[in-house]
């Protein structure tokens, strides 16, 4: 009978062969763990891990959060606060080299503040900003580029699901990881925009030149943002205040984008019925990925892989910059076939004590984590942004995204450096708030 670390890597090759033959990623985890588990205990006892696993998933109060931040996106969505920050970032960014490209980084940035999925925040802005470029003479791999890695800005400033599901993984605090990610996120979105400006330097005939934005339209544009600044700073503001906490944040968040729908003369039953069917869709499939992965790890630990890899990891006598960048390569090869989701459910139970005894903290990973997933949500051969954009922009090959959207890996590698070298950067607002 093959040892239980055998049986784990054989099962990982399994789940990513169901994964490229296109089965759902949480049910791929769900069977394989159970199979799994059956081999390695018995059926009665793997049986009993998958009645429990829904019933673990769906009753944790803490999970409340996440269908209801989906909700507040959804309605901020369908409220036009989308449309009113491109239209700010355009003006604002007029100057610069590439400048449509530079304002889809920052609608995208300012997007995530009230939204929390990759998927979303490209889908949203791609509608936007896609044929706005194409209009303008834009490069297809420029545009296709920036909107994609544009999109992961949406996990990395808070709201984020994946951060929910991180904090409560790793028992911390998720409003501290939730202002952790203001400032990383605000640098990254910087460092996206230089990189645009400098591709368009080397082939300036990928954007028109730029032009000037007389400052009273600058100035009328920021009117749209109103809506936005209101529900950052009521839902985000109120809960770092202590005001409400994280589940009632995400509650009056909800309500404050419904309001907005009736403000800005967007609610309409067709609207309304989309938000909420998106909402349910969305976190189905998130608490699914959840469901499985819990059956899956719960295989895992049974074959002793998890402690194996960190007493590897944590006995190698490098310093702890090189275990960083081994784990950096590791997630972003997961990342290259693995939902971000099923990658940090998986993974952080391994990492995380390696990671606390190499000193650094719970939240500088989450942080650091988040940013490894943004790497895979742009890295074929399944990168999720990359196929929302192929969605969104039918008639543009899916070598021409590629093409656009993998150097601005280096700028993610960059920013990994950057939080490891100077983890005050992550640690500094969460300290802050903290008094």
């Amino acid at each position: 009978m093959p040892n239980g670390i055998t049986v784990a890597i054989i099962a990982i090759i399994i789940f990513l062969i169901l994964i490229f033959m296109g089965m759902n990623i949480g049910l791929a985890m769900l069977l394989v763990g159970f199979v799994g588990y059956m081999y390695m205990i018995n059926f009665q006892a793997a049986l009993g891990v998958v009645r429990t696993a829904p019933v673990d998933t769906a009753s944790k109060y803490s999970y409340i959060v996440i269908p209801l931040f989906i909700l507040m996106g959804n309605f901020a969505f369908h409220a036009g606060l989308s449309d009113a920050l491109y239209n700010a970032a355009s003006k604002w960014l007029s100057r610069l080299p590439g400048s449509l490209a530079c304002a889809t980084i920052a609608a995208c940035a300012c997007f995530g503040a009230i939204c929390g999925s990759t998927a979303a925040t490209a889908a949203t802005m791609g509608a936007i900003a896609m044929p706005e470029m194409r209009s303008r003479g834009y490069n297809d791999a420029l545009s296709t580029g920036s909107l994609a890695v544009g999109g992961t800005l949406g996990i990395l400033i808070p709201p984020s699901t994946p951060m929910i599901i991180y904090a409560i993984i790793a028992e911390c605090s998720i409003g501290k990881l939730f202002s952790a990610g203001i400032l990383p996120g605000i640098i990254l979105a910087c460092l996206y925009i230089i990189f645009i400006v400098i591709r368009v330097k080397i082939h300036p005939d990928w954007a028109p030149p730029p032009t000037s934005t007389p400052w009273r339209e600058r100035f009328a544009s920021l009117k749209g943002l109103i809506g936005v600044v209101v529900l950052f700073g009521v839902t985000l503001g109120g809960m770092f205040a202590g005001l409400f906490s994280v589940n009632q944040a995400s509650a009056i968040g909800a309500f404050l984008a419904f309001l907005l729908m009736i403000v800005n003369r967007k609610l309409t039953w067709k609207s309304f019925f989309t938000a909420m069917k998106d909402t349910v869709t969305t976190t189905a499939m998130t608490m699914l990925i959840m469901m499985g992965a819990m059956v899956f790890c719960t295989f895992l630990a049974v074959t002793g892989l998890p402690s194996a890899m960190a007493d590897a990891i944590g006995g190698l006598n490098v310093s702890r910059y090189v275990i960083l960048i081994i784990m950096t390569a590791i997630y972003m090869v997961l990342g290259m076939f693995m939902d971000g989701m099923a990658m940090v459910i998986l993974t952080v139970p391994i990492f995380l004590p390696v990671v606390e005894a190499l000193g650094w903290d719970s939240i500088w990973f989450g942080i650091y984590i988040i940013i490894t997933m943004e790497m895979g949500a742009i890295s074929p051969p399944v990168g999720l942004n990359l196929f929302v954009i192929y969605k969104t922009a039918k008639d543009v090959p899916l070598h021409t995204i590629y093409k656009g959207s993998i150097p601005y890996i280096a700028v993610q590698w960059i920013m990994c450096i950057i939080i490891a070298v100077f983890p005050t950067i992550v640690t500094f607002v969460p300290n802050f708030v903290a008094g």
